[in-house]
């Protein structure tokens, strides 16, 4: 089998488990589409027009379940990778280190909730007695929320999903991984580069993954003047725990210091 076909999004297996929000389905009740795929493909009848309004309160919900059941978090760090990490890669050991060390510091930890690195993570955290949170999305492979999950929310749409990753969280710390990885990286860097979100640490962990990113964003990039050097300071790279946690509490004393009295910052 070729590397395509071993990346190729592959059938889903009815005997697992499916996740629609808060359903789960199994064998014939399985769907043959995703929500996101079913709002975004204008291909077919024009009929489907009339239903979007609805969608609406659908996608209404989705904020709703996620800012109730995440509220009283507390302090939190949401940590990417590859759903792909296997369990005897290095990534994954460092995920967990990352977890439990975030855990030690103060933070709950929160991830897309799925298997890989993220998987690794969320251990991390339970095994270090921490708040580990999974917040799962509706796709066609992926087989629900990993079993470190304490606290876990399923979405239909990603961009709800997404919200929630950034709302409830004092920075990313960002393992390697793909599309879905780099689409939260670079979400994030934007909000904090147009100051949607301020004092919001982003954190680069394996230096052999990611220097080359780094590097073509300095050559390509910055050579072309579509971003500027400073956009470049808004990523911290590193391969230490330790660092990288230390630069998600150092943007915390910071926004602290930097916060008007009586503003509820959170405490360490």
């Amino acid at each position: 089998m070729t590397d395509a076909a071993q990346d190729a999004p592959q059938p889903w297996d009815a005997t697992q488990d499916y996740y629609k929000g808060p359903v789960v389905m199994r064998r014939s009740k399985v769907p043959d589409s995703t929500t996101d795929q079913r709002l975004l493909d204008s291909r077919g009848p024009a009929d489907w027009v009339h239903t979007d309004p609805w969608r609406v309160m659908r996608i209404q919900s989705e904020f709703v379940e996620g800012f109730g059941a995440l509220a009283e978090l507390g302090p939190a760090v949401s940590v990417f990778g590859s759903a792909r990490t296997k369990a005897d890669d290095p990534t994954y050991a460092l995920g967990e280190r990352v977890g439990a060390a975030l855990v030690h510091a103060g933070y709950a930890v929160i991830t897309g909730g799925g298997p890989g690195a993220m998987e690794a993570a969320n251990k991390g955290a339970c095994g270090a007695g921490g708040t580990s949170v999974g917040l799962g999305i509706e796709l066609p492979f992926e087989t629900g929320l990993n079993e470190y999950v304490d606290l876990g929310v399923n979405f239909r749409y990603f961009f709800a999903r997404k919200t929630m990753f950034v709302k409830y969280a004092q920075g990313f710390i960002v393992l390697p991984g793909g599309f879905g990885t780099l689409d939260e990286l670079f979400e994030a860097i934007t909000l904090v580069q147009t100051q949607k979100v301020t004092s919001f640490p982003i954190v680069l962990m394996g230096t052999t993954y990611w220097q080359g990113l780094i590097d073509w964003l300095k050559s390509a990039a910055l050579g072309a003047g579509t971003i500027s050097a400073k956009d470049l300071d808004l990523i911290t790279l590193t391969d230490d725990v330790d660092e990288a946690v230390g630069t998600i509490l150092a943007a915390d004393r910071g926004r602290e210091v930097d916060a008007p009295e009586g503003s509820g910052t959170h405490a360490e």
